[in-house]
């Protein structure tokens, strides 16, 4: 959420208008992120988010803007997207795509403890749920073909020891990918980027999930990986933390009963989230584009992390009967 574009004032007044949601007060930039440039936008009616999407194209966006309506015509506290007079939720802002969404009350729980675990956990079930009629399809656009697309174009610019954990874990996740186990496992709509910095609380109080824009078609036991590997860890090692963990998934799974399948995949499941963002950070950091404020994320945090997962598998085991 760097700002890769600069939009004026008057540009973005002229877009909020078009949407009836009030006259803009004021406009300020946000500094987190990497992917897109993001606006705060207050208005005369409220507080929204401004995006101007600087990879995903006009063919692509339908998905994540539509998914984000669906979720949050069934109760999920996500953004919701506004629409133009002609019904359109995505717009064109220096000729590039654009979108603009409710902003979240709260703020992040960079410390989450199991209360606030359980929060997401049960959340993240019950959205993977609301999302099982959703009927637009579109991948994970950060799945195993990107994977092997971009592992190549990275290799040269890690060391030895580095190259042998990557190539070594990609042809892990290509074996995992191609078996019995892995066809059989449930699959939808997922966030695919459920990070702490991704979720709002106020007062202890999950408010919201947000940035759905690395969203896609996926096994649903992939974003509950991605939680665990970031909401569940200790951040200077990168080593799962046990209660938080068993904490997470048995909310979800509360909410969203886990398959055989899924138990018995969850170890490798760990693995590719840690992998998928080892990647994408290293792409990042070796290869960065321009922006104003952009600050790329440390890739060796995400090579701690696999490291962990690698030689200390972790299984849940919940207190019930499975099933395949």
């Amino acid at each position: 959420m760097a700002v890769f574009t600069e939009v004026s004032f008057d540009e973005a007044a002229a877009l909020v208008s078009r949407l009836g949601i009030g006259e803009l007060s004021t406009l300020t930039g946000i500094a987190s992120g990497i992917e897109n440039t993001n606006y705060f936008a207050d208005t005369t009616q409220g507080r929204y988010v401004l995006t101007l999407f600087e990879r995903l194209t006009f063919e692509q966006l339908p998905f994540y803007l539509h998914l984000m309506k669906h979720l949050a015509g069934r109760g999920i506290p996500v953004p919701d997207p506004h629409a133009d007079a002609d019904g359109a939720l995505l717009h064109r802002l220096r000729d590039k795509p654009a979108a603009v969404v409710d902003r979240l009350r709260g703020k992040h729980h960079f410390a989450p403890d199991v209360a606030h675990c359980e929060s997401v956990g049960a959340m993240l079930a019950r959205m993977h749920l609301a999302g099982t009629d959703f009927p637009l399809h579109q991948p994970n656009l950060r799945g195993l073909p990107w994977w092997e697309e971009t592992v190549p174009v990275i290799a040269p610019h890690i060391d030895a020891p580095q190259r042998e954990l990557i190539e070594a874990e990609l042809a892990f996740q290509q074996h995992v990918a191609a078996s019995a186990q892995y066809a059989a496992l449930p699959r939808g709509p997922i966030h695919a980027d459920l990070f702490r910095d991704n979720v709002m609380f106020e007062d202890d109080e999950l408010t919201g999930f947000f940035d759905f824009y690395f969203a896609g078609v996926d096994t649903l036991l992939f974003d509950l990986a991605v939680c665990l590997n970031d909401w569940c860890i200790d951040l200077e090692s990168g080593r799962l933390e046990e209660e938080r963990a068993q904490a997470f998934v048995a909310a979800y799974d509360a909410q969203r009963p886990l398959t055989g399948s899924e138990l018995r995949l969850m170890p490798a499941l760990l693995r590719a989230g840690a992998l998928r963002f080892w990647i994408s950070r290293l792409w990042d950091f070796h290869l960065p584009r321009d922006a104003r404020m952009l600050k790329a994320h440390d890739p060796t945090h995400f090579e701690r992390v696999l490291r962990c997962r690698v030689d200390t598998p972790w299984h849940f085991a919940p207190q019930r009967a499975t099933t395949p």
